[in-house]
């Protein structure tokens, strides 16, 4: 486990991280998401205490890493491993000696570490390049390796500081993908710092949202996207294009509580009147469906009668206006629309 309590780091009179409060429980994914400037780099160095901070605690597994000094500190930070954007792999050794090198400044015996390197290698698919260089190697490849080493010394914590930015989409579902196997084969807790929304819809099951060096909204992710409509829940689950429908009136709805398979179609039945999906982005996270949608209905329907219809189905719905009829009270649903 991960806690980071009131962390503050300032450069003279400058406050890039203002009393940072983050939770990561043991075999869990975490992801920190913000803007450029936001104090996300500022974050992670003072994670791994690349960085020192002015005040604030950051404890894993019960020692307060920002407490320690000297031996005990270099100590501590084995427990974390990071995964750097470029991978910082040195050019001049292979990938079974990147991944070898913490081991040796440990100065563990020769035998170990070949054992090691071997194991780590095979876990991130990479046993058959052991012996080609970082140049060798494409850029997912050789971000495998810099996952590889950052385990070398069996961290129970893995920071991965923008690991899939600049990657194709092939590569970054990949190491996603390995990530989530690290965690839950070997309960390693992430903390993931991005600014990409897949990857944390792809991997994540908390996310904190920083803004000018203050965390400003977070949560489960199921939790964040389905109960509200801010910032970042739109960033997560963003609602693709509308299909046009002028003669209908457009509703915007948002999963919000338990829904059953067949909601849409009870709804519609409830209604006595067809629902017209124009757009719709619906998936699941922590086994949890959320989702987004923008359905036409007929716009003679009374807007209260559908707001508490698709709420009883644990839908949130609201209205976005008309693009051609007018919609006109419950009492005069057989009326000719205006003109």
């Amino acid at each position: 486990m991960i806690e980071i309590t009131g962390l503050t780091k300032c450069y003279g009179t400058t406050t890039v991280l203002d009393g940072i409060d983050l939770r990561v429980d043991d075999g869990r994914i975490a992801a920190v998401v913000g803007p450029s400037g936001a104090g996300k780099s500022t974050l992670a160095r003072c994670v791994n205490l690349l960085e020192r901070p002015t005040s604030g605690s950051i404890t894993v597994r019960g020692v307060d890493l920002a407490a320690l000094s000297g031996r005990e500190l270099r100590r501590a930070r084995q427990q974390i491993g990071t995964v750097f954007q470029s991978a910082n792999l040195l050019r001049r050794l292979t990938a079974a000696q990147n991944v070898a090198l913490p081991m040796r400044h440990q100065g563990l015996p020769d035998d170990e570490v070949r054992r090691r390197v071997g194991d780590l290698l095979e876990r991130v698919g990479m046993l058959h390049r052991a012996n080609h260089y970082p140049s060798q190697l494409s850029g997912g490849q050789r971000q495998r390796i810099g996952i590889a080493r950052s385990l070398a010394l069996k961290p129970s914590v893995l920071l991965s500081d923008e690991a899939t930015s600049g990657l194709d989409p092939d590569s970054t579902r990949a190491i996603l993908a390995l990530l989530t196997e690290l965690r839950d084969d070997l309960g390693v807790t992430i903390l993931v710092i991005t600014h990409e929304m897949d990857v944390v819809r792809g991997i994540a099951d908390h996310v904190a949202q920083l803004d000018h060096g203050r965390i400003v909204e977070q949560g489960t992710v199921a939790d964040v996207v389905r109960r509200s409509d801010s910032a970042l829940a739109t960033a997560l689950l963003p609602m693709p294009p509308v299909v046009a429908a002028p003669e209908l009136r457009q509703w915007r709805l948002r999963l919000e509580g338990e829904v059953s398979p067949f909601w849409l179609a009870e709804v519609s039945r409830e209604l006595g009147s067809d629902v017209a999906v124009l757009a719709a982005l619906i998936e699941e996270s922590a086994q949890i469906p959320v989702g987004r949608l923008t359905v036409g209905l007929d716009p003679r329907l009374d807007e209260r009668r559908v707001t508490e219809l698709f709420r009883s189905h644990g839908v949130v719905a609201e209205p976005t206006g008309t693009a051609g009829l007018r919609s006109v009270p419950e009492a005069g649903r057989d009326a000719e629309p205006a003109a």
